[in-house]
């Protein structure tokens, strides 16, 4: 069974939707662990509230980046995790993290990459006039969000969306395909050829 190590850091809502895709039977894999660069994240709540080991790192207490992402692997390792799960970590993720799980680390993104990568995707959307955004599910790399795409949803932008209106139809989409791509990883129905994930379509 693939044991998954989930990193977020604020409300852990795509965290939850993992966790119900677990608990409803929809996803065969063991969370085994939470880590937060935040005390205060409502994530740990989540963690708490259905069993999970949950700690918190914090990136100050290490002299330097690497170590606190060599700390994390540390933690990882210790509890076989062999799929990284990103729900909202607010970290750019260090070398040490990408070299111990490469292609192995799973991100979420609130826009259809590799357009309106960084932070404020939505309100980027919205600015540039878009009437098309969604979400995206990669695997993580050095860059920026431009990790090779595992999956995507589309998102209709309306005349009249905020960037909160549109953030919480985005958010829905996320809840559905952040499970299904970590099931295609756990099923093993994954395959790259160069940067593109391919998987057979049922």
């Amino acid at each position: 069974m693939t044991k998954i190590g989930v990193l977020a850091s604020g409300r852990g809502s795509n965290f939850q939707s993992i966790i119900d895709a677990v608990e409803s039977g929809r996803l065969n894999v063991s969370i085994e662990c939470l880590i937060t660069n935040n005390p205060n994240a409502f994530a740990i709540e989540r963690a708490k509230a259905h069993g999970i080991t949950y700690m918190v790192i914090l990136q100050k207490d290490f002299p330097t980046k690497d170590d606190y992402y060599k700390k994390i692997v540390s933690e990882l390792q210790t509890l076989e995790v062999n799929l990284v799960v990103l729900a909202g970590f607010m970290k750019l993720v260090g070398k040490p993290l990408i070299d111990a799980y490469p292609m192995r680390i799973m991100n979420i993104h609130p826009a259809l990459l590799p357009s309106f990568k960084g932070l404020h995707a939505q309100r980027q959307a919205i600015e540039y006039g878009v009437k098309i955004s969604g979400s995206t599910v990669h695997f993580v790399d050095e860059g920026l969000d431009s990790g090779p795409i595992i999956i995507q949803a589309a998102v209709p932008v309306f005349s009249d969306d905020t960037e909160d209106t549109l953030s919480e139809r985005i958010l829905k989409s996320e809840h559905e395909i952040y499970p299904q791509a970590i099931k295609l990883f756990a099923d093993g129905a994954l395959s790259f050829e160069g940067r593109v994930v391919k998987f057979p379509v049922r």
